[in-house]
């Protein structure tokens, strides 16, 4: 019976999996980046509403004879105040604003030679509503993966995402300027799917967390296709997210991180499983095609609907109630 009972204590024990490693480790990284980003992209729009400046801006353009509806918005804030509801119903400032610190504008990237506005983009917001919507997203879903993956590698995903949907939103978005932090948390998004994809031995309710994230996915994205939102922004960064998820999120096996445990003359395993160097040398190559490809697509002035017509839809699909902008 004893010899029994440790048996079964060692096939208990050879039976825990690197998941509930992970698991109870998941909470080693203090997330201090994500809320940093959150403090920037406030700060940023408070900085962007006291150069907006709406009752000078009134005042300079001779509204005084309009309408109520035609007035800054929450008037009692002074300069900080918001742009009329028609102009901007994101409770924001005005493009004009926008666009001189930093909105994305084809015009200015391409021919301005201003391509520093690929990265300002998205630590603009167009208002106040856009801005609560996105900062909450990326606490929900920035922190975890932070405690669980450490601040370099979350911050590395944010920025370049950023920068892969900017990219991405400038060879189709020509005619307009682009603001948000959106395409970050699609990479993020994007990060966590390959995660969980290169990772998929250690879950065990790999059906459940592959649903729901798909599905989060999808119906963000579906209200990409709204007009005036900026669906290849998310698509380019979810795209970059995902690739960049599989270059700095695989997990080692459990065997390899329990090789100092092992007996003398056993060896170990190796660090990661074989599907996971080819996902890793596969988004590797991709990403930095895809980069380079863009880049030069952008600098040369590509218009992206001239080699995709049915594009357009991707960004806004028209229907009864609204018209899209044409391209």
């Amino acid at each position: 019976m004893a010899g029994e009972d440790i048996e079964s204590r060692g096939v208990e024990k050879n039976n825990y999996s690197s998941a509930d490693a992970f698991e109870e480790g998941e909470n080693q990284w203090a997330s201090w980046l994500i809320p940093v980003f959150v403090v920037a992209n406030v700060a940023m729009f408070l900085v962007v509403m006291y150069v907006n400046n709406c009752p000078r801006d009134f005042k300079n353009r001779g509204w005084s004879l309009l309408g109520h509806n035609d007035k800054c918005a929450a008037r009692f804030l002074g300069r900080f105040s918001f742009q009329p509801l028609r102009e901007n119903p994101l409770f924001g400032p005005s493009s004009a604003t926008l666009e001189k610190l930093g909105a994305l504008n084809w015009n200015k990237v391409v021919h301005r030679h201003q391509g520093w506005r690929l990265i300002s983009c998205i630590w603009l917001h167009a208002g106040i509503i856009h801005l609560i919507a996105n900062m909450m997203s990326l606490v929900f879903i920035g922190v975890r993966l932070e405690q669980q993956f450490g601040f370099v590698r979350v911050g590395v995903i944010y920025l370049l995402s950023g920068f892969g949907g900017s990219i991405l939103s400038s060879l189709f978005i020509q005619n307009q300027i682009s603001v948000g932090a959106s395409g970050s948390l699609f990479g993020l998004l994007g990060a966590m799917l390959s995660e969980l994809i290169t990772n998929w031995s250690i879950y065990t309710n790999k059906i459940v967390a592959l649903s729901t994230l798909l599905f989060i996915v999808l119906v963000n994205l579906a209200v990409g296709i709204l007009p005036h939102v900026d669906n290849f922004a998310h698509i380019g960064g979810f795209l970059a997210g995902i690739l960049l998820g599989f270059v700095l999120l695989p997990r080692p096996q459990f065997g390899w991180i329990e090789r100092h445990n092992l007996p003398v003359g056993v060896r170990a395993k190796s660090k990661y499983k074989g599907y996971q160097y080819v996902l890793w040398l596969v988004s590797l190559i991709l990403l930095i095609v895809g980069f380079m490809v863009g880049l030069v697509m952008l600098f040369r002035g590509v218009n992206g609907y001239e080699r995709c017509r049915w594009c357009r839809y991707v960004s806004c699909v028209p229907t009864s109630k609204w018209e899209c902008d044409e391209p």
